[in-house]
């Protein structure tokens, strides 16, 4: 990673919203591609010596993403995201939840939205997460949320660096 890229984490009790801006050395369809297609998805989502197991991902609007964060020993976190709106290469939207492995959602839920664009080979994503209680927010800090999204984000670096190489 260039130690000049771009990457702040920022969290706003207030509008119950967290705001993350990190810059990747890689060209937007790659970085795009490590958002939205589980394959690739899976290598870097969850913080090690946790991994992501997604159980099905349905890339379109009104689709969704079933997933499980995966312990060292055994134990299963699962989510679901919902897509709510997709323009190609530019920005994607969804519904974020906790749920059982029965795909049963634990509300309330955030709102994701995720901003692509690319710079002379360098890729900016702008992620605003928008929480629907200040409860379940604190909750996601409470859990590691800042150092495991950070933790993701830094797999994802390295992953990027191994994939344009290619």
């Amino acid at each position: 990673m260039k130690n000049s890229l771009l990457f702040d984490f920022i969290v706003d009790k207030t509008k119950k919203t967290v705001f993350v801006n990190r810059e990747f050395d890689a060209d937007l369809s790659l970085v795009w591609d490590a958002f939205t297609k589980k394959e690739i998805l899976d290598q870097w989502w969850a913080p090690k010596p946790w991994v992501s197991k997604t159980k099905f991902m349905d890339f379109e609007v009104g689709g969704r993403r079933f997933y499980a964060m995966v312990g060292p020993e055994g134990q299963e976190h699962w989510s679901i995201q919902k897509f709510t709106s997709i323009s190609p290469k530019t920005n994607f939207k969804y519904l974020n939840a906790f749920a059982d492995k029965d795909e049963n959602p634990q509300l309330p839920g955030s709102d994701w939205d995720l901003t692509f664009s690319e710079q002379n080979g360098t890729t900016k994503v702008s992620i605003t997460i928008y929480n629907e209680s200040l409860e379940r927010m604190e909750q996601q800090i409470e859990m590691g949320f800042q150092g495991g999204f950070t933790m993701g984000l830094q797999q994802l670096d390295e992953l990027l660096s191994t994939l344009k190489n290619k």
